[in-house]
């Protein structure tokens, strides 16, 4: 079964799945050439992912939403026959180029063009939230996961950005990041796949701007815009309302945080 049969055997919309992830796809291709100077905190969040895996990996390793291929470099560091794959054609053109020994496809979490069983470990990190199935992509994970082979997964999840959207409330703007299913609505899914659950830490990492302009570009410069309906432009008024709201409700010295919050999750296949 494809990937469009299963989002309609799931009662999904596949159209509108289909286009959301090219919207995706576009932002992120744009963002390409300049992610690796802004991701800082997709970087520490990354690291921590890494550091749950054995630092001497063996076998076949695939690197879901690998982006510029840093991390899928990583993963060929310590040892494994590493894949890259991506929906965004920017990022991968900026992976080849940097990463001449990993190997990266083009292609969707939601439906990875491997054989079964074809990998001992998949890793994967701030990428997966922006997938419009978590059941579709936990049956393709238990797919090309081989039998005792690991699957660990940083995953951003429902309540990221909350000082972001309690500001736009305040300030009566409209909501304009991405809601993003919870940590929950991942674990149902992991357990209703053949895939068995070991371990799930969900932690927010507190990233800090001097000012709002700065909290703004650090969101969207890597390609985290909304997906939705596309919101006109913040007006000079608008974000100075903004900034406000932000100042008073979330503020520390002069220090403007914005909250990731992500669950890690380790998958075994027995």
């Amino acid at each position: 079964m494809n990937a469009e049969q299963n989002r309609i055997a799931l009662g999904e919309n596949a159209n509108a799945s289909a286009m959301d992830e090219r919207a995706v796809a576009s932002r992120f291709s744009k963002a390409a050439t300049r992610y690796d100077s802004i991701a800082c905190i997709q970087k520490v969040i990354a690291h921590e992912a890494l550091n749950n895996l054995p630092q001497k990996l063996s076998g076949n390793a695939l690197d879901i939403g690998c982006g510029t291929g840093v991390h899928t470099q990583a993963l060929s560091e310590r040892g494994a026959n590493t894949t890259g794959v991506d929906i965004a054609e920017g990022m991968l053109s900026v992976a080849r180029e940097s990463f001449p020994a990993p190997h990266f496809v083009h292609a969707s979490a939601m439906s990875l063009p491997f054989e079964s069983g074809q990998f001992t470990t998949v890793f994967s990190s701030m990428a997966l939230q922006w997938a419009s199935s978590p059941a579709i992509v936990a049956q393709q994970i238990s797919k090309v996961l081989s039998h005792g082979g690991v699957a660990e997964l940083a995953i951003m999840v429902d309540g990221s950005f909350s000082e972001l959207k309690k500001a736009r409330k305040i300030a009566q703007l409209v909501e304009a990041t991405t809601p993003m299913p919870s940590t929950t609505t991942w674990v149902n899914a992991f357990q209703q796949s053949p895939l068995v659950l070991t371990r799930v830490i969900t932690k927010d990492y507190v990233d800090s701007h001097s000012s709002i302009m700065s909290l703004l570009h650090s969101v969207k410069g890597v390609g985290a815009g909304e997906t939705g309906k596309k919101q006109p432009p913040l007006s000079r008024r608008d974000i100075k309302k903004l900034a406000m709201a932000y100042q008073n409700i979330s503020a520390v010295g002069s220090e403007l945080p914005l909250t990731y919050r992500v669950s890690h999750f380790r998958l075994e296949q027995r």
